[in-house]
């Protein structure tokens, strides 16, 4: 069962028996109960969800953990097949997308989210190595909500994510 379907499906027995337990839930769907508990924890999530997409290097681990910090939930995906389909699944609130570090063209990552029903509303902020004008440009045309070079000031950083979250909601 996909992320979105199983989510549905346990939210489905809620309403229908409220008083169901987690394990008669896991029994229900065939899915183990410790695994019930997890998609009910993150159901009940209600932090703004930021994915990073980039291989994970020891800058994308200080990034999370001060992410983290902020009490934002993080999830990371390296690897750019699976990047869009993560991003399908978890619905995060906002994208960074590391154009340098992923095995695809992070530009393109990007049109190819933007262009897409159903996600096209995600802002993603592009974080490249280069900082260079053409860059910023060809991030902004690709459909980039914010643009930042790297090495970045976490400060800076967390004021941009911030500020795209709140642009996100008006």
């Amino acid at each position: 069962m996909y992320n979105n379907t199983l989510n549905h499906e346990i939210l489905k027995l809620i309403k229908e028996q409220p008083e169901i337990s987690e394990k008669n839930i896991a029994r229900t769907l065939s899915i183990t109960e410790d695994a019930v508990k997890a998609r009910l924890a993150d159901l009940r999530d209600v932090r703004d969800k930021i994915l990073i997409m980039g291989n994970g290097h020891n800058n994308y681990h200080n990034l999370r953990n001060e992410l983290e910090a902020e009490n934002y939930n993080v999830v990371n995906v390296s690897d750019a097949l699976l990047a869009l389909e993560t991003v399908k699944e978890e619905r995060p609130d906002i994208v960074l997308l590391d154009t340098a570090s992923l095995n695809a063209d992070g530009f393109e990552i990007c049109r190819q989210l933007k262009a897409n029903p159903k996600c096209w509303w995600i802002p993603i902020m592009v974080l490249s190595e280069r900082n260079k004008a053409e860059d910023s440009i060809k991030a902004f045309k690709s459909g980039a909500d914010d643009f930042i070079s790297t090495p970045f000031n976490t400060l800076e950083l967390r004021a941009r994510v911030g500020m795209v979250l709140r642009r996100s909601r008006i």
